[in-house]
């Protein structure tokens, strides 16, 4: 058998930062122009982050109004285009395919199943809490499985082909 070569943090990181400039920023977009503005006040961002770079204690005072419905839209839109992705280029989204690396089952090395993409999608929840150690446990395991990978059976694995 090949030696399987994992995927370590900041290959994952560099990634993830191409799936969102690639995916959900411009889901996002869509979204918020399909919305009429309507799904967050983008107006009191500006004004909290002037507020911010102007050293204001005050910048956090008022939150900008999101609505539920809109940002509910976006979440179920990306996971579908995510799952989508996995399932087309066999685990792998736009920025895993530019790196060379993929979703495989952690035992077999396969394709992930629908559950394990799903499982996997809410396990990013769980990786955020508390302050990204989830994500930060790729650094710690010799096989650079995060949170979310070892709730769904999964690994981040360099694509072969």
């Amino acid at each position: 058998m090949n030696e399987i070569k994992y995927a370590g943090f900041w290959i994952r990181f560099i990634a993830s930062l191409l799936d969102f400039l690639l995916l959900a920023l411009p889901v996002g977009i869509l979204i918020y122009f399909l919305s009429d503005g309507n799904w967050f006040d983008f107006a009191q961002y500006k004004q909290n982050f002037t507020m911010a770079m102007n050293a204001n204690p005050h910048a956090t005072d008022v939150q900008p109004k999101t609505s539920a419905e809109w940002e509910l839209l976006f979440q179920i839109s990306v996971l579908a285009i995510t799952l989508i992705f996995w399932k087309k280029w066999s685990g792998a989204t736009p920025g895993k395919r530019m790196l060379n690396i993929k979703i495989v089952d952690a035992l077999t090395f396969q394709d992930i199943s629908n559950k394990q993409a799903i499982i996997r999608s809410f396990g990013y929840i769980l990786s955020t809490l508390p302050l990204l150690f989830g994500f930060l446990m790729a650094v710690l395991r010799s096989d650079k499985r995060t949170l979310h990978d070892l709730v769904a059976g999964t690994v981040v694995i360099y694509n072969k082909e």
